[in-house]
């Protein structure tokens, strides 16, 4: 099969929208499943960990291959819950298109809000799929709509459900008004257009070649001329429009029951990218990598007989050693070969190449150009890191992941069980970036840094389930940060006998804040008073000290952020200078300018979406209302309405629990990080 007959897409969507449920389908239609996995039984093939299957949400990224027709899809089902939207990103970082679920009455969530900018920052091609078109209060035109007003982008329907007494019983082709259903042993069968929407799909179907004429020429012909444009064109037009980001096809259908996923899969291979459309993915030279090297690399076309490059974006951990998951973009890799980790500059054995189908993998003699794969037994390979050739070498972007804003101590039950503990830890580290493990070294204590209540919740849970051990757990904690809020001044001096011998240092700084547009987190710049003339090694040794001071915040210790270090002047006394010296002087000066400075406490700030029924609206409002919460509006569509505002996270510790019990189980709810926000002192003081 060729390379333009390749597509690597994810589904993605808010949670509950049924991404997996998609998965699910697609996975039964290609014949790869010979059931459809449900999630609400636990039995959904895609959703393999025992969290997952308990809990009835995806918690980690699962991949799969299937083939539809002439063409191959290797496909990503995502995660859509806030706490995990990380995963989500470092998989997105390695598709070409995606597939976004919208639940047919929601529309538009705040978690679909969050993927969409997420693939925006990729430049990911999409076509929409609406779901859930079974549920009363469903309403496709709807839906689209919501995609203009809070995603900026321009969707039309391609197709259109059948409604029959309530129920969806088929979908309508737009393009070429075919119509299908399922009969009474659940296979498609084509049948005729009802009469009540015949009209309102000619409305739509006219509306869409009308867009398409604008960039089109032969569809804008057929328009002008009153006659239907030729099919062929039509895809050729909808597909240069969907690669090129200006348009979204709006797919529908119910999952569940099977009715839209087959138009759904011809989309897919008829609009979406293959590896061949979207442009060679271009790196920089590695660090040292020498002399010999361009310190550009030219970009690498998908060409499975180009220079290797690779990209690791995600590693699963397993009781017989780590699992990568890699997209090849140019080149091949062999099963029993080696690849250059230009991070490490070390060279990675590659014991097997498997292609994962959620849990389990089929074997590979290669991974070639286009390919998403697993490598088996590597060392050293961590997410983000590049796999090339040695002697071409090229260091690909690595990956970023936010900073943790919640925390939680762990501690081993029993002293035996420290090792098992801290061994767990790690592996669940170094499968999630956005994980981070802190440990005390006076207390024995580690504390255990993620994105949410329920990501520590599920990463403890972890614990006991898979590794067998059961930690004592403390409450979950907000992880504060610190800022200074305007200047301050230091000056240190270092002259002593060191072992011996007479060294020297002096350093005078000045510290700033952050500018008051800039993000919370945008970490600290170091700069220099011109004209001072300093040895190489003593600049580096004060920037470092200068850096490595301005992570711990003066007033509470919490990590510092958001400012800049203007060095003034440097004492000289060149037959005594010394780096360490220097550096123990700048440790003083910036430790005397930041008590200098005023300092302010920042929070983490959440931004909700509660929907819910009516008539236990006013109950949900007061409740976030006791939570000094800022509801910013009140959408009201039918009986559902939609609360929407920011609040501290701290204030939303056991929220789920809460709108549960106020809805009777009714409403649902997101929260999305949105930046820290300051304490104020009267606040600080009623918490003390």
């Amino acid at each position: 099969m060729s390379l333009a007959d390749l597509r690597n897409i994810g589904i993605v969507a808010h949670i509950d929208a049924g991404k997996t449920t998609v998965t699910e389908r697609i996975l039964y239609l290609t014949g790869v499943e010979n059931r459809v996995g449900r999630v609400d039984e636990g039995t959904a093939t895609m959703d393999w960990m025992a969290e997952e299957r308990e809990r009835g949400i995806t918690i980690t990224s699962a991949a799969t291959h299937v083939t539809w027709g002439k063409g191959a899809i290797n496909l990503i089902d995502t995660p859509g819950h806030v706490d995990f939207t990380v995963e989500v990103e470092r998989c997105m970082r390695v598709l070409d298109g995606a597939v976004l679920v919208l639940d047919a009455v929601a529309g538009v969530q705040a978690q679909t809000e969050t993927v969409w900018r997420q693939m925006q920052a990729q430049n990911l091609a999409c076509v929409a799929f609406i779901n859930k078109c079974d549920k009363p209060g469903a309403d496709v035109l709807a839906v689209c709509q919501s995609m203009q007003e809070r995603l900026g982008a321009t969707s039309l329907p391609v197709a259109y459900p059948i409604v029959e007494e309530g129920k969806i019983v088929g979908v309508v082709d737009c393009l070429t008004l075919e119509a299908w259903g399922l009969d009474d042993q659940g296979k498609k069968r084509a049948r005729a257009v009802p009469a009540e929407i015949v009209d309102e799909v000619a409305v739509l179907r006219a509306e869409l070649f009308d867009v398409l004429a604008e960039d089109d020429e032969a569809v804008m012909e057929a328009v002008v001329e009153g006659a239907d444009p030729d099919l062929q064109c039509v895809h050729q037009a909808l597909r240069k429009r969907v690669m090129e980001g200006s348009l979204v096809p709006a797919l529908c259908g119910a999952a569940l029951s099977g009715i839209g996923v087959e138009l759904l899969l011809d989309s897919i291979l008829a609009w979406l990218p293959s590896p061949l459309d979207v442009p060679p993915v271009e790196g920089m030279a590695p660090e040292g990598s020498g002399s010999e090297c361009s310190p550009t690399p030219p970009p690498r076309p998908a060409d499975a007989e180009g220079s290797t490059t690779a990209l690791a974006f995600k590693v699963q951990s397993s009781a017989h050693g780590d699992l990568t998951f890699v997209r090849v973009y140019a080149g091949r890799l062999e099963s029993g070969g080696e690849a250059w980790n230009p991070r490490t500059r070390c060279m990675e054995r590659i014991d097997g190449i498997q292609r994962m189908h959620a849990d389990h993998g089929e074997a590979l003699e290669e991974a070639v150009a286009g390919d998403i794969a697993v490598l088996v037994g590597l060392k050293n390979t961590v997410t983000g890191d590049t796999l090339c050739d040695r002697a071409d070498p090229i260091q690909l972007e690595s990956l970023t992941f936010p900073d943790p804003v919640i925390a939680l101590v762990v501690e081993p039950a029993a002293g035996p069980d420290r090792d098992k503990l801290r061994a767990a830890l790690e592996r669940l580290t170094r499968e999630d970036p956005s994980l981070h493990v802190v440990e005390d070294g006076d207390t024995g204590q580690w504390t255990l840094q993620g994105m949410g209540e329920l990501h520590l919740e599920v990463n403890v849970h972890r614990l006991t389930g898979e590794f067998g051990v059961t930690p004592r757990v403390g409450q979950p904690r907000v992880r504060y940060r610190e800022a200074i809020t305007g200047r301050g001044y230091g000056a240190g001096r270092v002259d002593q006998a060191v072992g011996g011998q007479e060294v020297f240092g002096s350093v005078d700084l000045e510290v700033h804040p952050a500018q008051a547009d800039g993000p919370a987190d945008a970490g600290w710049d170091v700069s220099w008073q011109e004209d001072l003339d300093l040895p190489e090694q003593v600049r580096r040794a004060v920037e470092g000290a200068v850096t490595h001071e301005s992570m711990r915040g003066p007033r509470f210790g919490y990590a510092l952020v958001a400012g800049s270090v203007r060095i003034l002047a440097v004492g000289r006394h060149p037959e005594r200078e010394d780096a360490g010296a220097y550096a123990q002087a700048a440790t003083s000066a910036m430790g005397q300018a930041l008590r200098d400075a005023p300092v302010r406490l920042l929070e983490p700030c959440m931004s909700f979406e509660v929907q819910t029924p009516e008539a236990f609206s006013s109950g949900i409002i007061a409740d976030l209302a006791a939570r000094r919460a800022i509801v910013g509006e009140v959408l009201a569509e039918g009986d559902l309405r939609t609360i929407i505002g920011t609040v501290a996270m701290g204030r939303m510790f056991g929220y789920s629990t809460a709108v549960r019990s106020l809805s009777q189980g009714r409403a649902g709810f997101s929260l999305t990080p949105a930046g820290f926000i300051e304490v104020s002192e009267e606040e600080l003081q009623s918490r003390a």
